[in-house]
């Protein structure tokens, strides 16, 4: 559970890095099922930054009863998420976010509500996401960066940056004007947590090493969409922690996976 001081800095910053949350052992059996799970390799796909670096990722909908279930469903983390947003919450989507070593591309400043309205989500603020590090993640590998408080400024108009939507830059840069930009560096097993319109970038990995994430999004279940994303609008099925080290590291037969035709983040705006 999170304490005072860490919804303190959620409310006035829009994000808090939750230090160790996974165990290193989690961490790294996250990083290998994730590497070596052959769904994960076939449903990955690239996208290009303005610059036509590629990262890769993931997505998938509901969550199974494989490691990766067991650690978007474990209880210490979805009562977390409850104190931020509210209770009951879904499972939104997770995600297994990939920038190998020297190619893995930027990620352009953007907010997650600016994807997630035209799902139909009514309320930005019911929203969040929760980023592990599976690998530790540094400027020089492409960490993500943030602008404190920007989730007070509301949802920005967003439009395409290469294959990616963008938050407007010209209200960007008004904005960073006002605060320094926040490099949020990781280690394996540190948890962000940030709210849907928090304003988040991350530069390219120019280094020898991965950057490798797993990014988990819920929602109050109240804030629900005009699409049937039956995940969203579901309360999660808790399970006790510490299910990760057992549990299956190949992702549950059927998972409903997205693709890069119908990724919103992805699309025109």
């Amino acid at each position: 559970m999170l304490s005072e001081k860490e919804l303190s800095q959620f409310e006035e910053q829009g994000y808090v890095i939750i230090k160790q949350f996974l165990s290193s052992a989690e961490a790294n059996r996250l990083y290998n099922a994730s590497k070596n799970d052959q769904a994960l390799t076939e449903h990955s796909y690239a996208v290009k930054d303005a610059e036509g670096n590629e990262s890769r990722l993931a997505l998938w909908y509901t969550p199974g009863d494989d490691i990766y279930g067991m650690l978007s469903r474990s209880e210490n983390l979805v009562k977390s998420v409850e104190q931020l947003i509210g209770s009951p919450v879904a499972h939104f989507h997770s995600k297994v976010m990939q920038k190998v070593p020297k190619v893995g591309g930027a990620w352009e400043w953007h907010q997650d509500y600016g994807y997630w309205y035209r799902n139909g989500f009514m309320y930005s603020e019911q929203m969040l996401s929760v980023m592990f590090a599976l690998t530790d993640a540094n400027q020089e590998n492409g960490c993500l960066k943030v602008l404190p408080a920007s989730h007070k400024l509301g949802r920005l108009e967003h439009g395409k940056a290469g294959e990616q939507v963008g938050a407007d830059m010209k209200m960007v840069n008004k904005y960073k004007e006002k605060v320094e930009e926040v490099y949020c560096e990781l280690e394996a097993g540190d948890a962000l947590f940030f709210h849907s319109n928090l304003l988040h970038a991350s530069g390219p990995n120019r280094s020898e090493n991965p950057r490798w994430s797993i990014i988990s999004c819920y929602n109050n279940v109240a804030n629900t969409p005009d699409e049937d994303i039956t995940s969203s609008f579901v309360p999660i099925k808790m399970v006790e922690d510490g299910r990760i080290l057992a549990a299956d590291s190949v992702l549950s037969e059927g998972v409903d996976f997205s693709s890069k035709k119908t990724d919103k983040s992805l699309q025109e705006q």
